[in-house]
């Protein structure tokens, strides 16, 4: 999934971001309220963890402004405030759960994985294309038999083509899923990223699948189904 965590608190802030990044999520981690605003209008997220107290625009400001503006993605509220009031106005401006400090980390993923499942684009523990599976709470890819531990970024990234499976996705679509909000990645790292995957699609027979489309991005695709429409359309398509 792809989450936006907001916790002013640095010393907080960068354990709970570790251990959801651990977990093959991609998270922009801000400290500032007025940040996590801006990326809210700017970027699609699969869940927002917001702390209750932030500086310039507060936690229960951030949930009413993103229900306001019709999102739907699960928003989970970290807070020292524990009374039933509280709760009670957290629900009311949208939250689903709630999680009072200080944060246990296991409490945290688990959390995470139960608000992932109430989220429109749930499709299960194991995402498949054909009889290619992606297993999400192990990270390993499994195929005729044969069992692959992903890296992180190669989960990510494999993650989100079976989230968008037959379509081309660009650069910069793969870039803003995978990279964090204030990280440039390199020139090449989504081409480097493209071959570490393919080299571990070969592993287990599917490393055809993962196609390049000149001039437009990225398609994953089972053999013989979307790079043969493509080539009968004169797309050119190439395995580099």
């Amino acid at each position: 999934m792809k989450i936006l965590l907001v916790e002013d608190d640095l010393i907080q802030l960068e354990p709970l971001k570790t251990a959801l990044t651990k977990s093959g999520h991609g998270v922009d981690a801000v400290r500032d309220g007025a940040i996590a605003q801006r990326l809210m209008g700017d970027r699609a997220y699969d869940l927002l963890i917001l702390d209750w107290m932030l500086p310039n625009v507060s936690g229960v400001q951030l949930c009413q402004q993103y229900r306001q503006a019709g999102k739907s993605a699960p928003v989970l509220f970290l807070t020292a405030k524990d009374t039933v009031y509280d709760k009670v106005v957290g629900l009311d401006v949208g939250a689903d759960d709630y999680l009072v400090k200080p944060i246990n980390v296991m409490e945290l993923l688990a959390r995470v994985r139960a608000l992932g499942r109430r989220s429109p684009l749930w499709q299960g523990d194991v995402l498949t294309l054909g009889d290619l599976e992606l297993h999400l709470t192990t990270l390993t890819m499994k195929r005729q038999g044969q069992e692959i531990q992903l890296s992180g970024r190669e989960f990510q990234l494999l993650e989100y083509l079976l989230r968008h499976p037959r379509q081309v996705l660009s650069r910069s679509q793969i870039e803003q899923a995978l990279w964090e909000w204030d990280m440039e990645p390199e020139s090449k790292a989504v081409t480097i990223l493209i071959h570490r995957l393919r080299q571990r699609l070969q592993s287990v027979g599917a490393e055809d699948w993962l196609q390049t489309v000149y001039g437009m991005g990225y398609c994953l695709s089972c053999l013989g189904e979307e790079g043969e429409r493509g080539k009968a359309k004169g797309e050119s398509w190439s395995d580099v």
